[in-house]
């Protein structure tokens, strides 16, 4: 048996991502490590807390702890870290710029070390499109020879991890990889992420705060094929390498909003224009050649479809929606989107 160490697994992807893994590797035991903030909710896998007691462990843990990391992995024998753990909502960068170079650049080095300690087989650091900068209309999509310019505190948290990531690679020998991918959507995401937001506002018949002119455009990838993705890099992908991952599926933001209220059969007049954040990257877009061509790799599923799917999962968990809308969550949202 494998033991896999995922930080962050109590998120968005890395939940989806440890539901994957056991779903698809009977020789994984999956050990999670979160500690646990707003975002990360263990209602994401209560189901597999229940269900795969000899397969899945988890520990409340912050990744800027070294001790407690290095005990972790002692004792669950780890082999491998894949590191999602990381402060991720742009907006809250602005906020917030230390807790972001805290969480995901630090945090990211102090993992680094403790893999130096135990040999770890391989690293995958799991990293973001946003760290290549924004593109105009017309640039061709980011490859992963694209030169790193991001734009927000968030995406320079990232990009800064990045860089430790390859610099341990080159300095220590560790066994790394690095993915970067476009905009995921799909269940169990936090609700102040755009498809999310945008569906629970609309199920409550409550407006739907777009930035500008909704002319934005971003590349969006179902949560499940960015999950497929992981696993064959971690597996197969060749050591020291970047890949880059895609869901061949770029909208402006207002389009995907009209998209969502046809779904939901609502009115377009829930729509309504917000003041633009501060430096909101135009457009976002991969090209995954190289990890499609190495291996073998392609988005299944459509982005038409997999927003049905998604809207069909938060009509059908708006407990779990309820349970994750905070108090903390709604005085945050009231301070963005004053004139919602």
């Amino acid at each position: 048996m494998e033991n896999l160490l995922v930080t962050g697994g109590m998120g968005f992807i890395g939940s989806n991502f440890i539901r994957y893994v056991l779903n698809s590797k009977k020789d994984f035991n999956v050990i999670n490590v979160d500690k646990l903030t707003y975002a990360g909710n263990p209602e994401n896998l209560k189901d597999i807390q229940k269900s795969n007691l000899n397969k899945y462990k988890f520990y409340k843990a912050d990744v800027c702890d070294f001790e407690t990391i290095c005990k972790i992995i002692k004792k669950e024998n780890i082999n491998y870290i894949i590191n999602f753990a990381a402060e991720s909502h742009v907006d809250r960068s602005i906020d917030n710029p230390i807790l972001f170079c805290n969480s995901n650049t630090i945090g990211t080095q102090i993992l680094l070390n403790a893999a130096i300690k135990f040999n770890i087989r391989k690293f995958v650091q799991i990293s973001t499109d946003e760290v290549y900068g924004a593109l105009g209309f017309n640039d061709d999509p980011f490859t992963e020879k694209t030169l790193l310019s991001p734009n927000s505190p968030y995406s320079a948290s990232k990009a800064s991890a990045d860089l430790i990531v390859n610099a341990y690679y080159k300095t220590f020998n560790i066994p790394i990889n690095i993915t970067r991918c476009s905009n995921n959507y799909g269940p169990y995401q936090f609700p102040e992420k755009l498809i999310p937001l945008m569906i629970n506002n609309a199920l409550n018949d409550t407006e739907l705060p777009v930035y500008g002119q909704g002319i934005n455009v971003r590349d969006w990838i179902y949560v499940e094929d960015h999950c497929q993705a992981i696993l064959d890099v971690l597996l197969n992908g060749r050591i020291g390498e970047i890949y880059n991952i895609g869901g061949n599926s770029e909208i402006k933001n207002i389009d995907l909003v009209k998209k969502i209220l046809k779904i939901l059969n609502k009115s377009e007049t829930l729509i309504s224009f917000v003041k633009d954040r501060p430096g909101h990257d135009l457009r976002y877009a991969i090209n995954h050649e190289k990890i499609t061509k190495e291996l073998g790799w392609t988005p299944k599923v459509k982005l038409d479809n997999g927003l049905k799917m998604t809207v069909d999962w938060y009509s059908n968990n708006k407990e779990w929606l309820k349970n994750v809308i905070t108090k903390e969550y709604l005085e945050y949202y009231k301070k963005h989107y004053k004139n919602c």
